[in-house]
């Protein structure tokens, strides 16, 4: 008798033990919605058409790690210097090479280090978008200090995206033909006051001010295994702001069911899948969460999973929205983005559009993986290449350099005094 309450005992402290780690990796919020998700998630079938549209999203931090000037500049230099050198000769199936997507810190803004991704991205390979740690912050604070970088980017240093023609959405005020809009990922994952704690964030209405302040899209998600997962997973949806509580981005709706909510901001969000090939211990299944860094280098064998958690939207089953992120200043990122893992990932791309006659890929920034959503939600029949500026443009396709270099020379960001945050992702 003694033996079985023993053993009694240590069960339930072991699945007590376990249930306390799930929720602090906050497998407890995703895991019913992934089984709901179960009848329709599966790998594409050997007829079908497939298009992987690939956006590599990545939080790029010169000055983490406490990095001297000296060294997070060198940091930025490198990518300048490698990039087009390890990439420029890879295309994908629209003869277009790799494309980066620099989410940078405005909480650590450095004219130099922007200007000098702006100058790789004005020969091609990406697109520069707003990357933003915050803690104890207001609306209005972040209000103003998303407007006051909205303008430096797009002014100053010619980067973000422009829109092609007015947004006269119902319900909410009209957006003027170029008006400025900018892609966003939110530091830590605290999107929307994510945390149960509340830190690294602090505001309820993120969602309203981020759209009010001409965000398009949102990509901060997935965040697994982080306490800051959303409940909805694999998604492409429009969330709207409820008052007063945090998370509002926990549900949404889906593109393609129904028409846009008036007040709604578009999340974009990665795959987020079990993968039992990679076991923990030999039992529990690893996580796919579309993250790239040394440890968790872009495969061909990866781009199944990827596949199989179908972010799509219902108007187009041939295309498939893989949306990655990684950390590429960080050492523990940089081989994997730059070196030769990333470069066998292409060629093996490359080699698997020639095996398989159905398999095309594309690189997109954000801003042109936004352009196909909506492109997609309209019902769009042409092909990728022709709906990459379907309603933004990149503004550095603009042709008054001379005025956004006139009167903004010298900004520096101390000026905003933005709160310091504690940790920075």
């Amino acid at each position: 008798m003694m033996w079985m309450l023993l053993i009694l005992m240590t069960a339930t402290a072991l699945a007590t033990m376990a249930v306390r780690r799930l929720r602090l990796r906050g497998l407890d919020r995703w895991i019913v919605p992934y089984l709901l998700q179960k009848p329709t998630r599966r790998p594409p079938r050997d007829d079908e058409e497939i298009h992987l549209i690939l956006c590599l999203a990545d939080h790029y931090e010169p000055n983490t790690d406490r990095a001297s000037p000296e060294e997070a500049r060198a940091r930025v230099d490198k990518w300048i210097r490698e990039y087009p050198r390890q990439f420029g000769g890879l295309s994908d199936s629209d003869g277009r090479p790799p494309r980066h997507t620099f989410f940078y810190p405005i909480d650590e803004y450095e004219a130099a280090h922007v200007d000098a991704l702006a100058e790789l991205c004005r020969a091609g390979f990406g697109e520069v978008e707003i990357h933003l740690h915050h803690d104890g912050d207001t609306a209005n604070h972040l209000r103003q200090t998303l407007l006051e970088f909205k303008e430096i980017f797009g002014e100053h240093h010619g980067l973000l995206a422009r829109r092609r023609a007015p947004d006269v959405s119902p319900g909410v005020p009209p957006i003027a033909e170029g008006a400025l809009a900018y892609a966003f990922i939110h530091g830590n994952w605290a999107l929307c006051n994510a945390r149960p704690d509340k830190r690294l964030c602090g505001v309820n209405e993120e969602l309203d001010v981020l759209r009010e302040t001409g965000c398009y899209a949102d990509f901060t998600m997935p965040s697994a295994p982080h306490i800051t997962q959303t409940r909805k997973i694999n998604s492409l949806y429009y969330a709207v702001n409820r008052p007063n509580r945090a998370r509002s981005h926990d549900i949404g709706v889906n593109v393609g069911n129904g028409p846009p909510p008036g007040h709604g901001l578009l999340l974009v969000q990665g795959p987020l899948v079990l993968d039992w090939r990679r076991r923990k211990w030999g039992l529990l299944p690893g996580l796919e969460n579309g993250c790239v860094q040394n440890s968790q280098p872009a495969t061909l064998a990866r781009v199944a999973s990827w596949l199989r958690a179908r972010v799509q939207a219902p108007t187009r089953p041939d295309w498939f929205f893989v949306k990655l992120h990684a950390h590429g200043a960080q050492k523990a990122s940089r081989r994997a983005l730059l070196g030769e893992p990333m470069v066998q990932f292409h060629r093996d791309l490359a080699a698997e559009a020639r095996r398989n006659p159905r398999f095309h890929y594309h690189y997109v920034t954000a801003r042109e993986m936004y352009n196909l959503i909506k492109a997609a939600e309209a019902g769009w029949k042409g092909s990728i290449a022709a709906a990459l500026d379907y309603e933004l443009v990149w503004n550095g396709s603009r042709k008054d350099e001379g005025a956004r270099m006139k009167a903004g020379a010298e900004i520096h960001a101390s000026s905003f005094h933005l709160p310091p945050s504690a940790f920075k992702c």
